[in-house]
C-alpha cells in the first residue's frame, strides 16, 4: 500500500522556513466581523497560534514570523526525518486547529503549507522581503477600505490600486487625514514569536544557597525594527544564527 503514496519519500535537510497562508480568509474575516483594515482581536490570535507553534506543536521552530494571515516558521532541526509531506500537513493541521480555539470559531479554518529550502543567509534575505510584503499589505489594506468608505466596489478599488507607487498610497491616505508611517507597528511590520533564553536567581533547597540557572521563554514581539535597517539586520541575523 505504502509504494502507492503520491510524494511520501520526498525529505528535505535543515535548515527550512515553513511558509502558511490561510486559505478563504476573506470569508472567515466577514463571518467573524473583523474590524478593517486590521483588527486587532485577529492579530493577536495568529500570534497565540505562532506561539503555539513554536512551544507545543513538536515542530520545534526557532521563530515564527506572522502578518495577515501568513506565517513563517524557521526550523534548524527537523521531525519527521525530513519528510516534506509530513512536515507540511502537520503545520498547516496544528495552526488551524490552534486559530479555531484561538478565535473560539464555529466554522472551518484551513491553511495551506509550503517547506522552503533555505541557509541562514537566505533566511535574513528571506524575512526581510516579508516584512516589505507586510508593509506593501498594509498600504493596500489601508488604501482599499478608504476607496470602498468612499463607495466604492472593492473589485474596483483593488483595480485602481494596482501598480499604484507607495507616494501616491501614502498620499491618498495623507489626504484623508492619516499618516500610514504612524500606524501600530504590527500592522506596518508584522509579529515575530521567537524562543529568548534568560539567566535567573534562584534558589537550591538542598545546598541553601542561591543558584543561577538558564530559563527559556515565548516572545511574541509585536514592536519589530525594520529588518532592512542597521538594527534590524543585526537582529535578524543574531535570530537565524547568521555571522
Amino acid at each position: 500500500m505504502e509504494n502507492r503514496e503520491l510524494f511520501a519519500a520526498i525529505t528535505s535537510v535543515p535548515p527550512v522556513i515553513v511558509r502558511l497562508d490561510g486559505r478563504a480568509f476573506h470569508a472567515l474575516a466577514h463571518m467573524l466581523g473583523l474590524a478593517k483594515p486590521f483588527d486587532v482581536r485577529f492579530s493577536r490570535a495568529m500570534g497565540a497560534v505562532c506561539r503555539c507553534l513554536v512551544a507545543d506543536s513538536g515542530l520545534c521552530p526557532e521563530f515564527a514570523y506572522t502578518f495577515s494571515d501568513e506565517i513563517n516558521l524557521y526550523l534548524t532541526k527537523l521531525p519527521f526525518s525530513g519528510r516534506v509531506e509530513k512536515i507540511d500537513s502537520v503545520a498547516a493541521s496544528f495552526a488551524a486547529s490552534a486559530l479555531t480555539l484561538a478565535l473560539e470559531c464555529t466554522e472551518s479554518i484551513a491553511f495551506d503549507a509550503r517547506v522552503i529550502p533555505a541557509t541562514p543567509e537566505y533566511a535574513v534575505e528571506y524575512l526581510v522581503n516579508r516584512q516589505d510584503e507586510a508593509w506593501r499589505n498594509h498600504l493596500n489594506a489601508y488604501c482599499q477600505q478608504a476607496l470602498i468608505a468612499d463607495g466604492m466596489k472593492p473589485r474596483q478599488a483593488a483595480s485602481k490600486l494596482k501598480g499604484m507607487p507607495a507616494p501616491e498610497l501614502h498620499e491618498l491616505m495623507h489626504s484623508r487625514g492619516v499618516n500610514l508611517a504612524k500606524t501600530p507597528s504590527w500592522q506596518r511590520r508584522g509579529v515575530l514569536v521567537y524562543k529568548k533564553t534568560a539567566e535567573k536567581e534562584g534558589f537550591n533547597p538542598l545546598t541553601k544557597e542561591k543558584v543561577k540557572a538558564i530559563r527559556s521563554s515565548v516572545v511574541v514581539d509585536d514592536d519589530l525594527p525594520l529588518f532592512t535597517s542597521p538594527e534590524g539586520q543585526t537582529f535578524v541575523k543574531k535570530l537565524v544564527g547568521c555571522p
